[in-house]
C-alpha cells in the first residue's frame, strides 16, 4: 500500500513518522523545496508523550515523483485544501482513497468536489502535536483517531485504514456519523482555538482565568444553538462540559491557531468560529461572540507588521 501525507505540519509529521513503523510506502509531500531537503536529511524528530524518536520518511515537492497512491491523506491548512488536491490530482487513482485529518468544516465538501465524494474520508484525529521546527514535533497528546464516510457506508478500504493505524500505535475506530464527530470536533475548537490565540495562553489557562472562561462558554453555547437547529447529532451530552474537560486534558498544547499567530501566519479562523457566523446569519441565530472572535483573529493576522513588540 502506498500512503502519501500532504502537508509535513505539525499533524503531517507526526502521522508521516508513525505510519513510517508500518510495512507500507510513506511519501510526505511538500510545496517547499527547503523544508523537503531539510526533513530529508535529518528525519522527523518526536518528542513528548511517545518518547523521544527519530523516524525516516520519503519526502518530496514532485507529485511526479510519487506516482499513484493508494490513500491520500491531507494535513495541509484547511485554506489549502482546493489548490493542494488540484496539485496532488495525479496521486488519485481508480481505487484511490483521500481521508481529511484537519480542522473545522468543508473540508469534505472541497474534496468532493474535485475527487468524487465516493473517494473522501472524514476523519477527527485528537492526537495533540505541536511544531518545534522543521520536521521537529513535541507529541503533547494521545487520543483516538476516527474515521468514517459522510454516507454512513464503511467499504473495505476504510476497515484496511483502520487497521494500518492501528497497528501503528494511532488508536482509531471507525463511524457511521462522521458529520456528528466533526461538529463535534469543531464545537470544540471553537471554544479553545480563537480565544488560545488571541490571550497567547495554552489551552488549560482559558478555564483558570473568569474572562476567558465565560467567553469561551458563550461561544460554545450560540455553537450548540447553530448545531441543533442544523439537526446534527453531537456526541457529547454536555458539550460545554466536553470542551472544559479538553482544556484540563490538553492544559499544556499551544492550539493550532496560536502556533499560526506566534509564527505570523494566516490561521484557519474561517473554517471554525467563521463557520459559526456563517451558518448563524443563514439560519437566524445570533452568534455575536463568535462574531468578535472571527474580528479579532482576522484583525491580528492582518496587522503582523503593526505589532507592538514589547
Amino acid at each position: 500500500m502506498k500512503i502519501v501525507i500532504i502537508g509535513p505540519g505539525a499533524m503531517g509529521c507526526l502521522i508521516s513518522a508513525f505510519l513510517s513503523k508500518s510495512n507500507h510506502k510513506i511519501w510526505l509531500l511538500d510545496k517547499d523545496r527547503e523544508r523537503a531537503e531539510r526533513i530529508n536529511q535529518q528525519g522527523i524528530i518526536i518528542e513528548g508523550i511517545s518518547g523521544n524518536w527519530q523516524a525516516k520518511v520519503n519526502i518530496t515537492t514532485n507529485v511526479q515523483e510519487i506516482g499513484t497512491a493508494d490513500l491520500v491523506i491531507m494535513a495541509v491548512k484547511s485554506y489549502d485544501t482546493k489548490q493542494a488536491i488540484l496539485n496532488a490530482r495525479s496521486l488519485i487513482g481508480q481505487e484511490s482513497a483521500v481521508l481529511t485529518l484537519q480542522n473545522g468544516i468543508g473540508n469534505i465538501e472541497i474534496l468532493s468536489e474535485v475527487v468524487g465524494s465516493e473517494r473522501v474520508i472524514g476523519g477527527v484525529s485528537n492526537q495533540g502535536a505541536t511544531l518545534l521546527g522543521i520536521g521537529h514535533i513535541r507529541h503533547a497528546g494521545k487520543g483516538e483517531t476516527i474515521i468514517g464516510r459522510i454516507d454512513g457506508k464503511i467499504p473495505v478500504q476504510i476497515r484496511f485504514i483502520r487497521e494500518v493505524f492501528n497497528s501503528v500505535g494511532l488508536e482509531t475506530r471507525i463511524s457511521r456519523d462522521i458529520k456528528g464527530l466533526l461538529w463535534s470536533k469543531l464545537i470544540i475548537n471553537v471554544g479553545i482555538n480563537a480565544l488560545t490565540a488571541i490571550t497567547r495562553l495554552n489551552n488549560g489557562r482559558l478555564i483558570e482565568f473568569e474572562g476567558t472562561r465565560k467567553i469561551l462558554r458563550e461561544a460554545v453555547t450560540e455553537a450548540i444553538k447553530v448545531a441543533k437547529r442544523k439537526r446534527i447529532k453531537l456526541i457529547y451530552d454536555d458539550p460545554l462540559a466536553k470542551v472544559e474537560a479538553v482544556c484540563e486534558a490538553t492544559a499544556i498544547n499551544i492550539s493550532s491557531m496560536l502556533q499560526d499567530i506566534l509564527r505570523k501566519r494566516r490561521t484557519e479562523i474561517d473554517f471554525i468560529n467563521g463557520v459559526i457566523v456563517r451558518q448563524g446569519q443563514e439560519l437566524g441565530i445570533p452568534v455575536p461572540v463568535n462574531t468578535v472572535l472571527v474580528d479579532l483573529v482576522k484583525t491580528i493576522e492582518t496587522s503582523y507588521h503593526l505589532r507592538i513588540e514589547g
